[in-house]
């Protein structure tokens, strides 16, 4: 006679398991209670150094297995997009939706929805990940589908050279089993290289026949992957999108993108509240109906402007007819999504709107002036820009000179800065053009910045908020201390 799974575990239960869970609970208790924070992170810490198989075990326990989303920009929006997805799909999701992606952010996401005998309580787990925990997490929960949507330059103090990431990830994925698949963003000359020639079944996805006016002109000069990474010529574009991504060709060596499984096209941007994009299947698309077809394409309608936003669409599209959810389904969820804390996040405060953008390196930053000034060239409501220098934004922020803040200097909109880099932020915007008298220093304090900037914008209007990381988190802290939003962990 066969016995369940579950029933083995009923039966035979692991006490070492059983012992993390309860401490990691424990601890997130006492931290909510004690007012210290969300339990987002140190609740996976204890866990682990009782039990480092932990996650391994949880993600086994799970009928569709895992998913690990992957990237330098991007990963939060399409985890949490992906999560959605799959639970209007009727699966019970388990995932790191705070957005801690350490190892010990991904074990307490666990350890708090799992049962203290070990029932992960979930169908699938959606994972977001950091770029240098990416072996490690891919390594322990041995991961059903893993989804790389982008890598770009980002923290060099601690991330190192793009090659380096790369070279990580690329021993990582090789170690994937065939049975695994690996959905890439293949308009990215990196991703489309460290995953050639992999086991695993891959899964392209790319933009193709976007409007002109959605196109870059030229490389911009912080792209981090313009030459070829067989023979080291020279990258050449068909069509450019997003700092390095499009459809890239190495006119030396024969190199080029590779044919495209998903692809997104008819492209609409609607300025900074919404977009549009077809999701079809590509040339090298494999039959998923029934009938031999690979599927018609499926129109989605998002509630997230930029064109980084579209990538992160069809990124989720993708995965998600890997996975077998239908078209109607996805278009359904990605209809109904609502950005993440801090990614084009919109907050009723004191009369006015402050949208919130997270922006943390060159590409993030130029993508998001790219939105904010598409219109008609310059940037029409007051912004406020805040930088901070912690460990979690990168302590060398020599990478705000390559933010094209030339973008800024037309128009007579005031400019705020604050931070602990805030000096840094202002003088930047001098050299980049922008006229002193635009140019606004705040106090370093997060609230008190937050007060005297929106003491400046008219009531009823709008406002950009640009913080980095962690300057993000000591923002929306103030606004929920003021009552504006709900901390970021119980959203």
């Amino acid at each position: 006679m066969t016995t369940a799974p579950m029933s083995r575990l009923a039966a035979r239960p692991d006490l070492r398991l059983g012992a993390a869970l309860a401490a990691a609970k424990l601890t997130s208790v006492g931290i909510r209670r004690l007012g210290r924070g969300g339990g987002t992170a140190a609740p996976g810490f204890v866990a682990d150094r009782i039990d480092p198989a932990l996650l391994g075990k949880l993600a086994a326990r799970l009928d569709r297995g895992a998913v690990v989303v992957a990237g330098t920009n991007g990963k939060t929006t399409v985890s949490r997009m992906l999560a959605d997805v799959l639970e209007a799909d009727g699966s019970r999701v388990v995932h790191n939706r705070s957005g801690s992606n350490l190892v010990r952010g991904v074990a307490a996401a666990f350890a708090d929805r799992a049962s203290l005998a070990g029932d992960p309580r979930g169908d699938v787990g959606v994972i977001e990940t950091d770029e240098a925990a990416f072996p490690e997490i891919v390594r322990r929960v041995a991961p059903r589908l893993v989804l790389l949507n982008n890598l770009f330059r980002d923290q060099l103090d601690r991330y190192g050279e793009l090659n380096a990431i790369a070279g990580h990830w690329r021993g990582a994925l090789a170690a994937l089993p065939p049975e695994a698949t690996v959905v890439v963003n293949a308009d990215d000359p990196t991703l489309a290289a460290v995953t050639e020639g992999i086991a695993a079944r891959r899964v392209t996805f790319g933009l193709d026949n976007i409007d002109a006016r959605y196109r870059l002109a030229t490389l911009p000069h912080a792209a981090d992957a313009a030459t070829c990474r067989r023979c080291g010529h020279d990258l050449a574009y068909d069509a450019l999108y997003v700092s390095h991504l499009g459809a890239w060709r190495c006119p030396n060596c024969g190199a080029a993108r590779p044919t495209l499984d998903v692809v997104g096209r008819d492209v609409d941007l609607r300025g900074v509240e919404a977009l549009a994009l077809t999701v079809a299947p590509g040339p090298g698309a494999v039959p998923r109906g029934g009938d031999g077809s690979a599927g018609g394409g499926v129109r989605l309608e998002v509630g997230v402007p930029g064109l980084y936003n579209a990538y992160n669409a069809l990124a989720t599209a993708a995965a998600a007819a890997s996975l077998g959810v239908p078209d109607a389904t996805v278009a359904g969820a990605l209809g109904a999504f609502q950005a993440p804390f801090g990614r084009i996040e919109r907050v009723a405060f004191r009369g006015r709107t402050l949208t919130l953008a997270l922006v943390k390196n060159p590409t993030g930053f130029n993508e998001v002036l790219r939105m904010l000034t598409a219109a008609d060239g310059t940037l029409t409501v007051p912004t406020l820009l805040a930088i901070n220098d912690l460990a979690a934004d990168g302590r060398d922020v020599s990478w705000l000179w390559d933010v094209d803040f030339e973008l800024l200097a037309d128009g007579d909109v005031p400019l705020a800065t604050a931070g602990l880099r805030g000096a840094d932020m202002a003088n930047r915007l001098k050299y980049a053009g922008v006229a002193t008298d635009r140019i606004r220093p705040l106090p370093a304090d997060p609230r008190a910045a937050l007060e005297a900037f929106v003491a400046t914008v008219p009531e009823g209007a709008t406002a950009y908020v640009l913080p980095t990381y962690t300057a993000l988190l000591e923002l929306r802290r103030a606004l929920a201390d003021l009552g504006a939003v709900e901390t970021f962990w119980r959203q």
